[in-house]
């Protein structure tokens, strides 16, 4: 099913005669291994994620944070599966330089010559969407309802998915005015980042969050965080070399390029991010100042991974990781409160990363990934870092506002922000059943209770890694254990009040020795009455299983 044009280059067609399949199909028995393999890494970086968020927020909302990257690969990706990718790839007639209509639902048949090729672009493309998606969860950590989430994210696909296909689609104006990223700071990163920034600003800083100034707040779990960064920057590799999009002909020696040149530009973002943290801490290194500073030079070199020397890519590397280390406060001091700094990492470096190919890029001979142009730093003029400029404006607005207007239609149908006394309980309570111990839910608990007669439910959760049975019985083991104690001291009052009036030592000798204490038909001066014993609600035989005691008459059974 292939067919020669005139000027000799070949296009396959696609289940009917009339459908003409993109370049983004053309893939060898080894191309589609390499996209595939590259597919299964990438959609690691959502464990990378995940970890890095989860150890970003309080220890009370870590779960939900892990829930809504398990939701933005199910529902993002079956929405991705419904219009997303037709709206990036597809080739109906309706296709216009905005948007692609077509592919929807995409599915072809085996007798199909493509089968293969098509279902390894639609993986491959299916990973960078996730990701995208994924980016924005953390700026929406610790506030964000969770059912409105499930929202935003079954519909925050159109929101990557048609700047997508601006450009990387045969459609989309910015790849026919020559626009180049390889591997998504701009379209993944940067709509990411911006969508990230939208949410923080819609959602509002949570709760005390400035009272105390800008400082950052403690992190939930830093080591979480650190092994976060370490998945990410696996995936990573997998994300920039898998996106020469096959190995074949001279694509392996640019895929290793880009493995190399990807690790070149984390080592510079990471070296400056280590001296920023030491020099602004008093030699003391902040985790979050290391961790965002080596995303942000991921982010920066991600565009024109394989188009950079090693050196260039240590300078990009170092610029974007100062621009993330710089940016963050000054978002926190415009009150815009995101939690683990997406605004800056892929927001601000995805902007930087985009526009760096228009200064430093090579021309990749033979592949046409620059359609023949330089840097203005290589000779190339201005041409190509114009329309990175405007590549990145287009992206950034789009991205912001989109995700303004999404975020309003959904408030109107699910509040976007938790209730306050859902935010102080946090997520994992109230949304997951899930109770942690020691971080203070149950002083908001006994705060709220009197209030909000609907929190029972909640008070009744068991914390996590207790087995609720074995702590009744202890906890009963316990009560027993002060109930006995409790009548051993009765006792020994009474024998010392006893001896104080001088009455016989005997009889209070054996008394003292007397648990259980036996009941007397008639009370004499110095004898103890059950009645003045020490009484409580609770019938100690009865909790520990024993039955004799009660149905002995002397026994002085206690209710």
């Amino acid at each position: 099913m292939e067919n020669l044009t005139g000027n000799g280059l070949k296009f396959s067609f696609a289940r009917n005669s009339s459908y003409v399949i993109p370049g983004v199909y053309d893939l060898s028995v080894e191309d589609t291994n390499w996209v595939l393999t590259s597919s299964f890494i990438i959609f690691t970086m959502q464990t990378g994620f995940g970890m890095l968020e989860s150890g970003c927020v309080s220890v009370k909302n870590e779960v939900n944070i892990m829930m809504k990257n398990v939701i933005d690969i199910v529902l993002g990706g079956f929405t991705y599966w419904l219009f997303g990718y037709g709206m990036s790839f597809g080739r109906g007639p309706l296709t216009n330089p905005f948007i692609a209509i077509g592919d929807f639902l995409i599915d072809p048949s085996v007798g199909d010559p493509l089968m293969g090729p098509i279902f390894a672009a639609f993986l491959f493309q299916l990973s960078f969407s996730t990701t995208a998606t994924t980016i924005v969860s953390g700026a929406m950590a610790e506030r964000c309802n969770f059912k409105a989430y499930c929202i935003f994210s079954f519909l925050n696909t159109a929101v990557y998915c048609i700047p997508a296909g601006w450009v990387w689609g045969e459609h989309g104006f910015l790849n026919n005015l020559g626009c180049v990223d390889i591997a998504g700071s701009g379209p993944v990163h940067l709509i990411g980042g911006s969508a990230a920034f939208a949410s923080a600003v819609m959602l509002g800083p949570r709760m005390g969050r400035y009272e105390d100034g800008i400082a950052p707040l403690p992190l939930g779990n830093p080591v979480n965080a650190c092994m976060g960064l370490f998945v990410l920057w696996w995936g990573w590799l997998a994300f920039n070399s898998g996106s020469t999009y096959g190995v074949s002909g001279t694509k392996w020696q640019y895929a290793a390029r880009a493995a190399v040149i990807t690790m070149m530009g984390s080592f510079g973002g990471g070296t400056f991010s280590v001296l920023f943290s030491m020099f602004k801490n008093d030699g003391r290194m902040d985790v979050v100042d290391l961790i965002n500073g080596i995303l942000g030079a991921l982010v920066s070199i991600t565009a024109g991974c394989f188009l950079y020397h090693a050196w260039e890519a240590i300078i990009i590397g170092v610029i974007g990781s100062i621009l993330t280390c710089v940016t963050m406060p000054l978002f926190d001091k415009m009150a815009v409160d995101d939690p683990v700094g997406a605004s800056s990492v892929h927001g601000v470096s995805g902007i930087w990363g985009v526009i760096a190919v228009g200064l430093f890029a090579d021309n990749p001979i033979p592949l046409t990934t620059t359609n023949g142009r330089s840097g203005l730093f290589k000779g190339g003029g201005w041409y190509l870092l114009g329309v990175q400029c405007l590549a990145a404006l287009c992206l950034c607005v789009w991205g912001v506002l989109s995700t303004f207007l999404l975020l309003w239609v959904i408030n109107k149908i699910v509040p976007i922000r938790m209730e306050v006394n859902e935010e102080l309980l946090g997520a994992d309570l109230m949304e997951h059943h899930v109770r942690h111990g020691q971080i203070g839910i149950s002083r908001a608990l006994s705060a709220l209770a009197p209030l909000r007669s609907q929190l029972t439910e909640e008070k009744d959760v068991a914390r996590i890694g207790m087995n609720p049975g074995h702590d009744r019985y202890i906890e009963t083991l316990k009560l027993a254990e002060m109930k006995l104690q409790s009548w051993r001291d009765y006792g020994e009052e009474k024998v010392r009040e006893a001896s104080a009036k001088k009455s016989s030592h005997r009889r209070f000798s054996n008394l003292a020795r007397a648990v259980p204490i036996f009941r007397r038909k008639t009370r004499t001066e110095g004898e103890i009455s059950t009645s003045d014993a020490p009484r409580g609600t609770f019938s100690v035989s009865q909790q520990v299983g024993e039955s004799s005691g009660k149905d002995n008459p002397n026994f002085a059974w206690v209710d």
